[in-house]
């Protein structure tokens, strides 16, 4: 056995969880297995192949040392107040160490019907496992804190959805699973002792540095505001839509989690949205740094019990907390978007230039990604047609491109192009060649997956070989809206 379980979240009282095991699946068979996210775990990449392996995997086997479970939390969905919702479709077998000494939790996602699958089956199409797969993994290449894909399993049975397609389970590993809903769940029910259980886990676990503070639980909630803030900001500068980011997917541990209808922008507008079930726009591109802000406002109201004795000072204290979230966001912004273009992100010029960019973005449809791409590469060909043809010939580049050339004359450090290939991916997990990949796979041709995820690994390096997948898409391969996997 090559998984050291060390598990600590089912030692908690049975109101976090309901005890629950995978249900087995007909004829699991590996798709993919992530061996180096396996290295970093401390299970043996060569077990991960096994027949063994594939057992567990596909949740037909409970390995020993694990503690499956499926966890509680309730959520904001869409603005409204859901007060069960829980693991569904996902079990928690339970936690390991890793090399870093870091404490990381061990999902199946598809594995079956859980006390909270509320009349669903609990189990995923292959589509969101593969989809899924890809996107967290290309999130981790581009430097964003995001669940892992451990192993992506074909469970050999067919589900039914808007049609019938195959099944297939999704090993996920994230530094926890614990969500702003998880705290919801016991709030809503004035647990008061079990809220500040939690609290008290998430600080040993995710925060201990907390602990050392004179008010532990004031400073949790402003670590969880700072990551949150950032990662608002990584999303946007690689053109990322998460779609349903209600308060049950807005983790604590401040890695991004579920990628059901999300998409990286082909073209840009700050309006932009992807979800099928996101009619007002509520989760669009731009207005994601204030959802989370407007979540991280309900996990504040979950805390106020334990930031004062007086609910008054406790909610001017979470109030006071709150307030920090737009500076942080909003400078993480700036510097990213500004070497997105080779300038300094504290200079106000360099932040109104990239803005400017951005509105003639959006005005006439540029692809957000080849725009920077074709920006970089101008630095060191010097040719700037390809740049100037993502603009359908607009006046409006002309200017810009002068104003920007005269303002990186005078940058310090004088090699902006370094700058801009570290912020500019090449590649991305493009919405047309997912569904290719999708396509494929469901006639049993896994190839397109392994090729799209072996070159998503390198995600700012040149791959001449394989260029076209730097390509927008055709007009007849524009993915308009995706769907979550129930």
């Amino acid at each position: 056995m090559s998984i050291a379980f060390n598990n600590s979240y089912s030692r908690l009282p049975t109101a976090f969880y309901e005890t629950v095991s995978p249900k087995p699946v007909s004829e699991p068979e590996t798709i993919a297995c992530n061996h180096e996210l396996a290295e970093e775990l401390g299970i043996d990449p060569k077990w991960l192949d096994s027949k063994e392996a594939l057992q567990i995997l596909a949740g037909n086997r409970v390995p020993d040392g694990a503690a499956p479970l499926a966890m509680a939390y309730c959520g904001h969905q869409f603005g409204n107040l859901v007060p069960q919702l829980g693991d569904g479709r996902a079990i928690l077998l339970g936690e390991v160490i890793d090399r870093n000494g870091e404490r990381r939790d061990l999902q199946l996602k598809g594995s079956g019907r859980t006390p909270f699958s509320r009349g669903g089956d609990g189990r995923s199409a292959l589509g969101p496992v593969l989809r899924e797969y890809l996107v967290s993994e290309a999130m981790a290449a581009l430097g964003v804190p995001t669940t892992r894909a451990l192993a992506a399993v074909a469970s050999g049975d067919r589900v039914h959805r808007e049609t019938i397609e195959p099944g297939g389970v999704l090993a996920r590993v994230a530094r926890s699973h614990i969500r702003v809903g998880t705290f919801e769940w016991f709030a809503i029910r004035n647990d008061s002792e079990n809220l500040q259980r939690l609290a008290d886990y998430v600080i040993d676990r995710l925060y201990p540095e907390s602990r050392e503070t004179s008010n532990p639980y004031l400073t949790l909630l402003e670590q969880v505001l700072k990551r949150q803030a950032r990662l608002m900001a990584q999303w946007m500068s690689f053109g990322f839509i998460h779609g349903v980011m209600n308060t049950d997917n807005t983790n604590l541990s401040g890695e991004t989690i579920d990628y059901g209808p999300c998409a990286f922008m082909d073209a840009y507008h700050p309006a932009k949205k992807f979800s099928s079930i996101d009619h007002g726009g509520r989760y669009a591109y731009g207005n994601q740094a204030t959802i989370a802000h407007w979540n991280l406002a309900r996990l504040a109201e979950t805390l106020l019990p334990l930031l004062a004795d007086d609910r008054d000072a406790a909610t001017d204290l979470a109030n006071d907390a709150l307030t920090t979230f737009r500076p942080i966001h909003q400078g993480e912004l700036q510097q990213r978007f500004t070497a997105k273009i080779g300038l300094a992100g504290e200079e106000e010029e360099s932040w109104e230039l990239a803005q400017s960019l951005l509105t003639t973005m959006a005005e006439t449809g540029a692809d957000f990604t080849l725009t920077f791409r074709h920006l970089t590469a101008m630095m060191s060909s010097g040719d700037d047609e390809p740049f100037r043809q993502c603009f359908k010939d607009s006046p409006a580049i002309g200017p810009w491109l002068r104003s920007w050339k005269q303002r990186i004359s005078r940058q310090d450090p004088t090699d902006p192009a370094a700058t801009m290939r570290q912020a500019n991916p090449i590649f991305i997990p493009r919405n047309h060649r997912i569904e290719a990949v999708i396509r494929a796979a469901y006639v049993g041709d896994y190839g397109p997956f392994h090729q799209l995820n072996h070159l998503l690994k390198h995600p700012f390096d040149e791959q001449p070989a394989l260029e076209e997948y730097e390509a927008a898409p055709r007009p007849n391969e524009v993915v308009a809206a995706t769907f979550c996997g129930t």
